[in-house]
């Protein structure tokens, strides 16, 4: 019973071993759908999403506070999945949404540049430079979007349990590995990962139905108590907080809501 995220980049086959690690398991492996679902709350098609990852954060910013909605909604689809227990990851920056959850297992998966540039050219049908100048690009935006959303840079191997450097390994020698490790009592949900899963759930579900309203809004739970920090002026007070009030209290597991309101100036 685990939760595994897996960082990695275009061509350096980590999608292949999510895959079939997640066979491996018998667990659910999820990427692209988590973007689906991000983008039926923003009302334009997954493509477009899609292809923003490509070309750095640049969609996100057409929207009004688009960065903080599309934060909102993403994690709020992870973290449904995640619930579930016994769940693969592969995507962009997953393991940034489970930050401060224990026995979740964190890997990034590497590859040389000259091993991508080959498949590359062999699967698009281009030139060695035309294949090199699309991976570097590539890479390029990927980190730019994470740094953009999340302020982290995925090359960093301090974020991740485990690094595997793909060369020197078959895509099976890797599953092998990480279903070994996976295994291990120390990647294992305990009732105390499951709390803070179900509680950080439950506070993205919160920003999730507030953050058109108040997107700079601080949500935390615990324990189905839901606190809210907002700034709002003195004349909007009352009305901030019973708004808030009324919508998140009807929320499935929500038993409290909390509202700090501090006060803002007006000139």
């Amino acid at each position: 019973m685990a939760v595994i995220t897996i960082s990695r980049g275009s061509y350096s086959k980590g999608k292949e071993i999510a895959e079939k690690l997640a066979e491996n398991l018998g667990y659910e492996c999820i990427s692209r759908d988590i973007l689906l679902e991000a983008s039926t709350h923003f009302n334009i098609p997954e493509v477009k999403l899609v292809r923003a990852i490509h070309d750095a954060p640049s969609v996100l910013e057409r929207f009004k506070d688009g960065k903080k909605r599309y934060m909102s909604f993403i994690r709020e689809a992870l973290l449904e999945h995640i619930e579930k227990d016994n769940v693969v990851y592969h995507g962009l920056a997953g393991h940034f949404f489970v930050q401060g959850i224990p026995n979740i297992m964190k890997v990034r998966i590497i590859a040389d540049i000259e091993g991508r540039v080959k498949e590359e050219m062999e699967r698009e049908n281009v030139s060695e430079k035309e294949a090199r100048h699309l991976l570097v690009k590539d890479d390029e935006e990927r980190r730019k979007w994470s740094l953009f959303l999340y302020g982290i840079d995925t090359r960093d191997a301090s974020l991740y349990d485990i690094v595997l450097h793909i060369d020197n390994l078959k895509v099976q020698d890797a599953v092998d590995f990480l279903t070994d490790i996976a295994r291990r009592p120390c990647f294992q949900m305990t009732e105390e990962s499951r709390r803070i899963i179900k509680d950080y759930l439950l506070g993205a579900k919160a920003e999730s139905a507030i953050v058109d309203r108040f997107p700079f809004a601080e949500v935390k739970s615990r324990n189905g108590v839901v606190s809210v920090r907002i700034e709002t002026t003195l004349s909007l007070e009352t009305e901030n907080i019973e708004f808030i009030t009324d919508v998140l209290k009807d929320i499935e597991g929500v038993k409290e809501v909390r509202v700090q309101a501090v006060p803002i100036d007006v000139d």
